[in-house]
């Protein structure tokens, strides 16, 4: 019986040993490699003989995917899966999954941090400290206003995994909380004792608009110019999911020229780390963040342990946990395994 290959085409960390050495003793093989930034062609060439597919940030356009004619699985190291196209999965009758419940915690606490980074403008408070060591008072008139936020609305967009966990940690604030998410059920929404409102009325009247939606054509950009010049001139926007929720040409234009009062960013559109010229870096009342919401050392090690588990369930034969495309069960040619995953897409 040949060997089930499974390859990463890159992740976070030092190494994959631990895993490694797991997959090999189930009579696996894990080939690791660091190519996040790789095109087409050499992606290809690491994963033409792929039985299974790790992927982090690496690009997985259908024009490759439609390539691979061993592949049968492809696991997303993580919960967004923007850089992978799932309808070509599909077509090519590849199941694909995502990580989505590793980090839900970290990513929540990392929101309600940017909140009050951003409300009580800390890192702008930090800049002013040598000045005032210098002149031997404080003086830190360029901060100001800053208001409190007991009384203020919060709006969250996306009441999911995530929003749900910063709407729990954020209802002892006192805070009227707003929730945009058309696609919660009314079950769930008098689970969470909350009504949901459109995205124009929760921009207008929230104080802290905080999003956590995945990124899809529907969002791509949900946040642009005129949903910025909806919100009040005191406000702040915290983003935690996905860069490209946001347009950053227009939030950087908002930041600069006072549309809305801050930003708590981690995570940005386009190539990250931006590069050390961005505009990011010189925007006013902007809290940024290195895309680390994700991360603590409990989370990280759930990360790998649910890879591991999702390795296992391959060479093994049973479905992953979160199937994403679905639809390729009904695909599936006679002679091949057929069951129905734990759960469906995260």
């Amino acid at each position: 019986m040949s060997v089930k290959r499974i390859v990463v085409t890159d992740f976070i960390g030092d190494d994959l040993e631990w895993e490694r050495e797991k997959i090999e003793n189930r009579g696996g093989a894990l080939e690791c490699h660091q190519m996040k930034y790789a095109g087409e062609d050499e992606l290809f060439e690491i994963l033409q003989a792929a039985d299974m597919i790790y992927v982090n940030m690496a690009k997985l356009p259908g024009s490759l995917i439609r390539r691979l004619r061993s592949c049968k699985r492809i696991l997303r190291h993580g919960i967004g899966y923007d850089n992978v196209d799932v309808a070509a999965c599909t077509a090519m009758n590849i199941l694909f999954s995502n990580i989505p419940d590793y980090c839900s915690e970290d990513v929540a606490e990392q929101t309600v941090a940017l909140i009050f980074a951003a409300a009580r403008k800390i890192y702008q408070m930090r800049e002013r400290m040598p000045a005032a060591g210098n002149s031997g008072k404080w003086d830190f008139d360029a901060v100001l206003p800053i208001y409190r936020l007991e009384g203020k609305v919060l709006g969250i967009v996306g009441c999911g995994r995530i929003g749900s966990r910063v709407l729990a940690k954020m209802s002892a604030m006192n805070m009227t909380i707003m929730v945009c998410d058309p696609y919660l059920s009314e079950e769930r929404k008098e689970e969470l004792g909350i009504r949901t409102h459109r995205l124009e009325k929760v921009l207008k009247e929230a104080h802290v608009v905080s999003l956590h939606t995945p990124l899809n054509e529907e969002t791509h950009h949900l946040i642009d110019e005129p949903q910025l010049r909806l919100m009040k001139k005191t406000s702040f926007l915290v983003n935690t999911s996905r860069g490209a929720t946001v347009n950053n040409r227009a939030l950087i234009g908002a930041l600069n020229e006072g549309w809305i009062a801050g930003a708590g960013i981690d995570v940005v559109e386009g190539r990250e780390p931006p590069p050390p010229d961005s505009e990011w870096y010189r925007t006013p009342n902007l809290f940024l963040t290195p895309h680390m919401g994700w991360y603590s050392e409990e989370s990280s090690w759930s990360l790998r342990e649910k890879m591991l588990d999702e390795s296992i369930r391959f060479l093994e034969d049973r479905p992953p946990r979160y199937l994403v495309n679905m639809e390729v069960l009904d695909q599936i040619p006679d002679g091949r395994p057929r069951y129905t995953p734990e759960f469906g897409p995260g």
